[in-house]
């Protein structure tokens, strides 16, 4: 496994080991120990989620307050442009963001800490979205932030006269300067 640095300290890019060959690949997608050795996160997952979504599906950015959750997000199938921003008001890197293309070819994976919020745009005419949390999802806990707040000013890849499909829970996202966040 490799960790690779971000421009946010704490969000990593994790690539696999994959074997291949003619016959397709193996890879492990997760194993505690190699995880925690590679990256120094003791990190208790107790939560896996699939989503699917179509091409242009924009969910997010989402976090949970007061028990937030740290993903270990991947795609199984297709493609996604990943984000998250940081939302902890003490921290240096404060309402910045970092996206990478998460993709079933590259088998990247991406650690979003507990305290930033979380979105992704979908690529591929379709994607299957993959996700361990460290806590457990509590709907009277989740927030949302606005996609497209000019303040965080996020560069979604969306293409020219695409309008992103975001449900109208994800509409509602507030903006970084009046959204609930981490001390």
């Amino acid at each position: 496994m490799k960790v690779i640095p971000t421009s946010i300290p704490d969000v990593l890019i994790i690539e696999p080991r994959v074997f291949g060959d003619s016959r397709g690949f193996f890879f492990e997608s997760f194993n505690q120990k190699n995880f925690s050795q590679a990256t120094g996160l003791d990190i208790e997952f107790v939560q896996d989620n699939h989503s699917r979504s179509v091409k242009d599906v924009l969910r997010g950015l989402h976090y949970q307050i007061r028990q937030p959750q740290g993903k270990l997000v991947r795609v199984a199938r297709g493609a996604v442009f990943d984000v998250c921003v940081d939302i902890r008001k003490s921290s240096p890197t404060f309402g910045r963001w970092v996206g990478v293309e998460l993709t079933e070819v590259n088998y990247r994976q991406m650690w979003v800490p507990p305290g930033f919020a979380h979105g992704f745009y979908v690529l591929s005419d379709s994607a299957d979205f993959l996700y361990k949390t460290s806590d457990y999802y509590v709907p009277d806990l989740e927030r949302s932030l606005a996609w497209n707040d000019p303040e965080i000013a996020i560069s979604w890849p969306i293409g020219n006269g695409t309008q992103p499909i975001v449900s109208a829970k994800d509409m509602q996202g507030a903006r970084l300067a009046n959204a609930e966040v981490f001390a």
